[in-house]
């Protein structure tokens, strides 16, 4: 099978362990289950083969880490961990704990202890908070699971079994592809049927390149790249693939408010062998407790960040002088921060950086202390572009969403407006970005240039003369595309076909004189 005949082969096979799953489950709930062993089965197959290969090139060609008892394993506890960041003992690994699994009566009381030794295998180290509370979502004592011990553990074994059977390849053949793709692919599937809950935290593959791609026009490598509303972590690990996450240099930081995304982040960061000192990953309310003074600036930073959610604004009076917000002269509305995270994305950006921000449309034409933050970004050259983008891209909303996208070092005085609010195309019940929709875009951003009804640079003293009104519709004209038509034309035959109707009638009613005569 080829590449693409595998993922389809993987796609259809996690579909199926889905819903022959689910049952009694919540979809939305059951997706811990599903993601939680997936984590498990790969932390554990990751690392049995950092250890069996570091054995093999010494020599140890027959050397199995997973036929080890734990006296022996004990021996690379220490070693493994600084590495790692987690240490797992032969007995505890998935493949073994699946092999009993039918057998075991007391599966959810194994599975519970094995996930503990693993958050608890990197306590007192570096790499203490980012196993902290991993396995929290996967609660095998759920009633969820069924009313009797007997019960969730008749479905533990099941979705231990089924995960074990995945296809997912030896680790030379692109094992750690195959994982972070049936992540994406579970994240996809369950934020398309969980609607609102799931679009807050996953945004599409296709937006997530875009965006990649945007900031890191004409690089190769970038320092760091950050994204201070991260949800699962998809727009960070776009990254990963678009430059390769070796060249992202010193890691991938977030901030997430909600603690089960914030887990599923950490996780999606391990299932795309992403290691532990490679990725700073915090848990907090980014506006008003961000978690990487010490990180910041970054290069490159990325975010699809809730739509006009309410913050504390003006009523807390040290948010004024926070140096993210204070260069404005004033706070976001508080019952919409869309313009908050844009401040602080801004403050945090470094001299040059870009950063692209998917936007609720409302930002760029709404009064009051909106249109004085757009103020201050015109009037000091940080926007350099909006794309205006199609209808219904994104789970749980069909709303056109946009794209501003900012710079702190630009060679211009003006701002790009793209419009590609018809750059889709329909799959499923969803709109989609093609990759030959998304290219398109990328070039127009990268060209910088008017192109007839899709993209228009216009000086900013005129985007100020327009009320610092950035929606793109003001700017670049739309294509009519209804029929042109020749009234006189038009005229012409209407006046022939009213003859003809009278022709006729004259007809009829002849015949009709006939008859009666």
């Amino acid at each position: 099978m080829n590449k693409e005949q595998e993922r389809a082969e993987l796609h259809r096979t996690i579909w199926q362990i889905a819903n022959d799953l689910r049952g009694s489950v919540d979809g939305w709930d059951f997706k811990q289950y599903v993601l939680g062993m997936l984590f498990y089965r790969f932390i554990s197959e990751n690392l049995v083969n950092y250890i069996n290969a570091d054995e093999h090139r010494g020599g140890n060609k027959d050397f199995d880490y997973t036929n080890l008892s734990d006296k022996e394993a004990e021996f690379g506890r220490v070693d493994t961990i600084k590495e790692k960041g987690f240490y797992i003992l032969p007995s505890e690994l998935f493949v073994n704990v699946c092999k009993k699994a039918r057998a075991d009566n007391n599966l959810n009381e194994t599975l519970s202890l094995v996930f503990k030794k693993i958050e608890n295998s990197a306590k007192g180290t570096d790499s203490e908070d980012d196993l902290k509370g991993l396995f929290a979502d996967l609660d095998v004592n759920s009633n969820k699971l069924g009313n009797t011990v007997e019960q969730r553990n008749q479905k533990l074994t099941k979705i231990v079994e089924a995960i074990g059977n995945l296809k997912l390849g030896n680790y030379s053949d692109n094992t750690i592809d195959a994982f972070g793709d049936a992540y994406e692919f579970l994240m996809t599937m369950y934020a398309s049927n969980a609607g609102k809950s799931g679009g807050e935290f996953y945004t599409p593959q296709e937006v997530s390149e875009l965006l990649a791609e945007i900031t890191t026009v004409g690089k190769k490598e970038v320092n760091k790249v950050y994204d201070p509303a991260c949800g699962s972590g998809s727009l960070l690990l776009k990254f990963a693939k678009v430059l390769g996450k070796e060249n992202v240099r010193q890691g991938f930081f977030g901030q997430e408010i909600n603690i089960t995304t914030y887990n599923l982040c950490r996780i999606n960061m391990f299932l795309h062998d992403v290691n532990y000192n490679n990725f700073n990953v915090a848990l907090g309310d980014t506006l008003t407790d961000p978690k990487h003074w010490d990180d910041e600036p970054f290069d490159a930073i990325v975010s699809n960040p809730p739509y006009s959610i309410k913050w504390e604004g003006d009523s807390n009076p040290l948010l004024i002088n926070d140096p993210r917000f204070s260069p404005a002269g004033v706070l976001a509305p508080k019952s919409k921060a869309d313009l908050a995270f844009t401040m602080h994305m801004l403050s945090w950006l470094s001299t040059s950086g870009t950063a692209a921000i998917v936007e609720f449309p409302g930002v760029l034409y709404r009064s009051g202390a909106e249109q004085k933050i757009r103020k201050y970004l015109i009037d000091n050259n940080y926007i350099d572009t909006v794309i205006q983008l199609p209808p219904d891209l994104f789970f749980g909303t069909t709303i056109a969403t946009c794209i501003i996208v900012l710079k702190k070092s630009k060679s211009d005085n003006k701002t790009l407006f793209i419009d590609a609010s018809s750059e889709f195309v329909r799959n499923g019940n969803k709109n989609k970005l093609s990759e030959t929709n998304r290219l398109k875009i990328l070039k127009a951003f990268t060209d910088r240039t008017d192109i007839e009804y899709f993209s228009k640079l216009v000086d900013n003293k005129a985007v100020a003369e327009n009320d610092y009104n950035i929606g793109v519709s003001g700017y670049v004209v739309a294509e009519n595309k209804r029929e042109v038509v020749n009234i006189a034309e038009l005229n012409a035959k209407i006046a022939k076909i009213v003859s003809r109707q009278n022709e006729l009638r004259i007809e009829i009613d002849k015949i009709v004189e006939d008859i009666e005569g």
